[in-house]
């Protein structure tokens, strides 16, 4: 995806160069809002692409979560805020109730200090939810998670059921240990996958149907590992086999954890002797550069997007249109620089839903017109929590902007010394791990209770999942990796037994860590098709060892 370069700037964060083309500054002049007959632009950024993800991955914590106390009633709650944070946590439902409202902790904004500093200090005031989970059925241990039924540890997900330790999976029904998924079922240890049926240990899937030990195939029936297959049935290391004889082989490896151990193994080594890979992971895609996108058009350097157009520098998003550095969307339009959103006009905002044209927010919901604001609902003309009129929200805004611009506040997103999370807690520590040394270096928070002692398993687990029974789901065990404790559930049990798949040895921050080494950074690289010569941007750094094909020689390979 070819843009005019119209400057480069050094990141004043990790000092490289990177440039800002003449589509991404028409970009901010057209969303640069206007206050008081004032339009006021947006600037380009100061910091590259990836240190803009990084910062605002510091205000999200996916999975690690504590037990604590309500600061309101002090009944046990499960959080990803610990004990000893300084921000105030009610229960979900105390959170939600109308009988408190946000306002009643308005500021008056001192123009001789810092915006963000004074952001900072609201948000320790204003009540915070213990979660990001909004009409949850039977799931209340779910984060950031829309519309889910009977789920349980299930992060970054929306209109899911009974499904378990899944990460970023849409529209999904019993499904665990999934990552990347929409429209499955019956699936477990999955990854990138779509409309698939009753399937284990596989990545790159499309409508394959009683598969495990898949990669890149689509329209299969009855397959076991194999790669880069198209519309097949009954085939094991990409051979055909006899219905008889495939059925024989399939019952001899199930329920057993060292054959499943084997099969993973030599599925790992069979991805080797079948290199080549596709260039990027795109499906009806137009004019699009990142990789795993899908029904898009007009998306520059974008990962993991669904049915979106016309965004830039965003990821793990659905339903997007003119988006810029986002993150973590579902139904999206005219935003920039946020995470964890749904609606219309954002500009600096952090899980803020159903809302339009908002300023620097944090966790607001159903507001409009909106500027520094935390925790409110059903709100608009508001300022740092204090209710205006229109025309004194329109001078009060203008006046703000000319003292952040002067402060050098304006058009960035919050800074990471002021995040809610200590660093370890956060995504950004998943995707950019720093030393505890780093970060208290950079002036960032760390929480030692992010790793608590473990508890030593008692028991020895069996090896296939028929001679275990309901006890286990008493026990606390221990990852075999990282020592992390873990426990199985009753429903988690059944849906082993009735998929006969062994129960996991690893914790469930394992699995998910696991997963994403699984799949490509988002970061591109120039490179050749190693067949055709074309000039190609991947996710596969020129060291890896796969073999890489544009799509074009890509497809005339696998059909």
């Amino acid at each position: 995806m070819s843009q005019n370069t119209s400057q480069t700037k050094k990141c004043a964060f990790c000092g490289q160069n990177f440039a800002i083309t003449d589509k991404e500054i028409n970009y901010y002049e057209k969303i640069s809002p206007t206050f008081n007959g004032q339009k006021y632009l947006i600037p380009s950024p100061k910091l590259c692409p990836r240190d803009r993800e990084l910062r605002r991955l510091t205000y999200r914590n996916e999975r690690i979560m504590y037990k604590r106390k309500s600061s309101l009633s002090g009944k046990d709650i499960i959080s990803v805020y610990s004990e000893n944070s300084p921000f105030k946590i009610f229960t979900t439902e105390e959170w939600w109730a109308d009988n408190w409202d946000a306002t009643f902790f308005n500021k008056t904004l001192d123009f001789n200090k810092s915006f963000f500093e004074q952001f900072y200090a609201l948000m320790l005031d204003v009540p915070r939810p213990p979660l990001i989970n909004n009409k949850a059925e039977n799931s209340e241990y779910c984060n950031f998670a829309d519309g889910n039924k009977n789920c349980y540890l299930l992060t970054s997900g929306n209109r899911n059921q009974d499904s378990y330790y899944d990460f970023l999976v849409v529209d999904c029904k019993n499904t665990v240990d999934s990552l990347w998924c929409t429209k499955c079922e019956l699936t477990y240890e999955s990854l990138d996958c779509q409309n698939c049926y009753n399937l284990r240990y596989s990545q790159n899937c499309e409508n394959c149907v009683d598969c495990s030990f898949l990669y890149n195939c689509k329209g299969c029936n009855n397959c076991f590992l194999c790669i880069n297959l198209r519309n097949q049935q009954r085939n094991i290391l990409n051979k055909q086999y006899p219905k008889e004889e495939y059925e024989k082989i399939m019952k001899e490896v199930k329920g057993s954890r060292s054959k499943y151990q084997d099969m993973l193994s030599r599925f790992a080594d069979m991805k080797k002797k079948f290199p080549i890979r596709k260039a990027n992971n795109f499906i009806q895609c137009e004019n699009v550069s990142g990789d795993n996108i899908f029904h898009s058009q007009n998306m520059n350097h974008c990962f993991d997007l669904y049915d979106s157009r016309d965004c830039a520098y965003s990821h793990d998003g659905l339903n997007a249109v003119d988006v810029y550095d986002c993150c973590f969307f579902d139904g999206v339009e005219l935003c920039y620089e946020s995470t964890s959103l749904i609606g219309y006009g954002y500009r600096f905002t952090n899980f803020c839903r159903d809302s339009y044209n908002l300023f620097y927010c944090d966790n607001c919901h159903a507001c409009k017109n909106c500027f520094g604001c935390v925790g409110l609902r059903n709100k608009q003309y508001c300022i740092f929590n204090r209710q205006y009129s229109e025309k004194e929200y329109e001078e009060l805004a203008a006046k703000i902007i000319d003292h952040m611009i002067k402060t050098g506040e304006w058009g960035e997103f919050f800074p990471p010394e002021f995040s809610v999370l200590s660093y370890n807690e956060t995504l950004a520590y998943d995707y950019f791990p720093l030393t505890k040394e780093q970060i208290f270096k950079a002036g960032w928070k760390w929480n030692d209770q992010a790793s608590p002692k473990p508890i030593p398993q008692k028991i020895q687990i069996p090896d296939n999942i028929k001679d275990i029974d309901e006890s286990i789901c008493n026990e606390v065990l221990g990852c075999e990796v990282t020592g992390e404790n873990y426990k199985i559930i009753p429903q988690e049990l059944k849906f082993y037994k009735r998929m006969d798949i062994p129960i996991p040895r690893k914790s469930q921050n394992t699995r998910t860590k696991e997963r994403f080494l699984l799949r490509n950074p988002r970061k591109l690289w120039a490179r050749k098709c190693a067949k055709c010569g074309a000039e190609i941007h991947t996710s596969y750094a020129p060291d890896k060892p796969e073999t890489i094909y544009c799509e074009s020689c890509y497809l005339k390979e696998v059909y």
